[in-house]
C-alpha cells in the first residue's frame, strides 16, 4: 500500500514546555536547543509511518475512527447526510502566525459524501519532549471514559493513540491521564482566585473533565469530554499526561510508576471562535488569546515545522451536534517528568498538596490510594 507525502509529513509533535501560569507574560525567546531536539526527532518518527502502516495500524484507526463516528451520531440521532463538510486539515509552518492564520478550511472537498477512508487516512502524532502540567494537575483522579458529567457545551468524543518513538510500535496498557477546564474556563478541584468563583469550596469536591484511560492494544483510548472554555492568558487547550508502569487500585485510581510524557493539545481557531459565540461559552467575561498569543502555542510552533492542533470532524450540521477529534502522541518512554500539582484527589475530594510539587522519585506514589 503507497500513501501520499502528507501521509508521512503528518507525524508531527506537541512540544510544550512553557510553564507560567495563566496570565504570566511570555518570553518568546528561542529555544534552539528544543527546536533542535524537535528537528531530530520528527526525522526518527517520521521513518515510522511505512512501519505502521505495514502493521495495519493505519487501516485500523480508519475503520476504527469511521465506527466510532458512526455510533456517536446514532446515539445523537444525526442523519450523516446532513453533518457539516468541515475538518482540520495538517498544515505546515515555521512560526505561530502561519500556523494559526492558515484557514482549516477543506481545500479538498471534502462533503459529507466523502468515504471514511479519506477523512481519517490522516495520521498526525505528536511527541513532547519537555513536559509541563500547569497550575491545575490533580494527581490521584478515577480511571473512566466518561469525564463529561454534567457539564454544558459542546461534547467532544476524542481519541488519543500513543506511539513508541523508538520501535514505532503503538505503547499498551500505559494510563493516559486528561484534563481541561469547562466551557467557562473552570478547573474541577480546584480552589483559588483566578479558577472561577475562588470562594466556591464545593468545587473542591467535582471531578468534571478529568480521567484516565489504559490504551488498549492499538494504544489508544477515548474519552467522551468536552470543547474547553478559556481563562486569563490562555488560548482553550486540553491537558494530557501519560504514567508508566503505574498500578490501578481496587478504587480506580493510580498509583506508583512514573509519568513518560505531558504536554498540551490546542484546537484550530477559526473552531475555536465558532464554539466560544455559542451558550455557555458566551457566558465567559473574561478576555480570549488567540493562539497566536498563548506562550505554550508559541513555543510549540515557533521555529519548527510541527504543530499540536488535533484534527477533528463535526457529528452534525450544527457544532452544537459535537465533535469526534484524534491525536496521536509519540512517546519517549524513556523519558522521565516530575510534574508539579497544588492540589491531589483523596476520599474527601481534593486537597491541598504539601509544597504543591513532586519532591520524591520520579512518578507519584499511593496518591490515589484512598478507600
Amino acid at each position: 500500500m503507497h500513501f501520499s507525502p502528507l501521509f508521512t509529513a503528518a507525524l508531527v509533535f506537541l512540544a510544550g514546555s512553557a510553564t507560567a501560569h495563566p496570565g504570566e507574560p511570555y518570553s518568546r525567546q528561542p529555544n534552539t536547543a528544543l527546536g533542535a531536539f524537535k528537528g531530530s526527532v520528527r526525522r526518527d518518527l517520521g521513518s515510522c509511518a511505512d512501519k505502521l502502516s505495514r502493521r495495519g495500524v493505519l487501516s485500523r484507526n480508519i475503520a476504527r475512527r469511521h465506527l466510532a463516528v458512526a455510533e456517536q451520531r446514532r446515539k445523537r440521532s444525526i442523519d450523516p447526510s446532513t453533518a457539516k463538510a468541515k475538518r482540520e486539515i495538517i498544515t505546515w509552518g515555521e512560526n505561530p502566525d502561519i500556523v494559526n492564520d492558515t484557514s482549516h478550511l477543506s481545500d479538498a472537498g471534502y462533503t459529507p459524501a466523502t468515504p471514511e477512508t479519506t477523512v481519517f487516512a490522516n495520521y498526525s502524532c505528536a511527541l513532547n519532549p519537555e513536559g509541563e502540567t500547569g497550575p491545575y494537575y490533580i494527581p490521584g483522579e478515577l480511571v473512566r471514559s466518561d469525564i463529561l458529567e454534567a457539564e454544558a457545551g459542546v461534547p467532544v468524543y476524542f481519541e488519543i493513540q500513543l506511539i513508541d518513538v523508538a520501535t514505532c510500535e503503538p505503547i499498551m496498557g500505559e494510563y493516559l491521564d486528561i484534563w481541561n477546564c469547562n466551557s467557562t474556563g473552570v478547573y474541577s478541584g480546584i480552589v483559588e482566585e483566578g479558577n472561577g468563583n475562588g470562594n466556591d469550596t464545593s468545587n473542591a469536591n467535582s471531578t468534571f473533565l478529568r480521567g484516565l484511560q489504559a490504551t488498549d492494544e492499538d494504544g489508544v483510548v477515548t474519552f467522551q469530554t468536552l470543547f474547553p472554555g478559556h481563562y486569563a492568558g490562555r488560548a482553550n487547550h486540553v491537558h494530557v499526561a501519560v504514567h508508566f508502569n503505574a498500578t490501578l487500585l481496587a478504587n480506580d485510581t493510580l498509583t506508583g510508576g512514573t509519568y513518560d510524557h505531558v504536554g498540551q493539545i490546542f484546537w484550530d481557531q477559526d473552531l475555536i471562535d465558532e464554539i466560544e459565540s455559542t451558550y455557555p461559552y458566551v457566558t465567559n467575561t473574561i478576555a480570549k488569546t488567540l493562539n497566536v498569543d498563548d506562550g505554550v502555542f508559541i513555543t510549540e510552533s515557533e521555529n519548527t515545522t510541527t504543530q499540536s492542533v488535533a484534527e477533528y470532524e463535526y457529528l452534525g450540521a450544527n457544532v452544537s451536534d459535537g465533535l469526534f477529534a484524534w491525536l496521536t502522541l509519540g512517546i519517549n518512554t524513556t523519558a522521565t517528568y516530575d510534574p508539579n500539582w497544588s492540589f491531589i484527589w483523596t476520599a474527601s475530594g481534593s486537597v491541598s498538596s504539601v509544597n504543591g510539587e513532586n519532591t520524591g522519585s520520579p512518578g507519584w506514589s499511593q496518591v490515589g490510594d484512598w478507600d
